[in-house]
């Protein structure tokens, strides 16, 4: 099993924009770069740093693309069908898993699941809960051209995944997709052995330690 460990940094989540960015930026960094299915080789330069708190977990993606796509605007709207980053979380008092997905404006898809159909998307308030800031302003934007970069930071409270504090380690994977972008794209942390595109098989999960 893929195996990481995530940096503790106090109070991460009352820390400002340009502070947590700077203390995520020098943890370690993780590429999202396995090509899972040959169909689609398009493998766009993609990363993530990751931290804790008591109360938090932060996540830094740094992306490099050739088509810049964000047109979903709506909370939980088809954010994957854009230039997207995703974190998944296995709930391991359960069968079920998270899923925070994120276009690169911003927009943010949150559900609890049992299976790739069969979710409990957060409510508004829930998602407000999700701290969430990036390179680019939440507005519609249609972009190509080499080397296209984008950031985006989130900070999910352990609440939300059915926790009061941080555990030993999660279960997890990180993902980068494109559904709609000019090359399609499936790229994920932690290695996906299945016959078609599928993110949500939690069996594939990586590990993330909190020291």
């Amino acid at each position: 099993m893929k195996t990481i460990t995530a940096r503790y940094i106090k109070g991460l989540e009352s820390m400002t924009d340009e502070t947590l960015f700077a203390s995520l930026e020098a943890t370690e960094y993780n590429p999202v770069a396995c090509i899972n299915w040959k169909e689609f080789p398009y493998r766009p330069d993609v990363g993530f740093h990751i931290a804790y708190s008591d109360d938090a977990i932060a996540v830094l993606f740094k992306v490099k693309e050739e088509h810049l796509r964000g047109t979903a605007l709506e909370l939980n709207g088809p954010v994957w069908e854009d230039s997207c980053v995703e974190v998944f979380i296995d709930d391991p008092y359960s069968s079920e898993y998270y899923n925070f997905e994120t276009n690169c404006i911003g927009t943010r898809l949150a559900s609890k699941r049992r299976s790739r159909t069969d979710a409990t998307h957060f409510d508004d308030e829930t998602m407000g809960k999700i701290r969430c800031f990036g390179s680019l302003p939440h507005e519609k934007i249609d972009r190509m051209g080499e080397n296209q970069e984008w950031w985006l930071a989130e900070v999910i409270p352990f609440s939300l995944i059915g926790m009061d504090k941080a555990p030993e380690s999660l279960r997890m994977n990180f993902y980068k997709c494109g559904d709609k972008c000019s090359m399609m794209h499936f790229l994920s942390w932690s290695e996906i052995d299945l016959p078609a595109p599928d993110f949500h098989c939690p069996d594939y999960f990586g590990k993330v330690i909190f020291e």
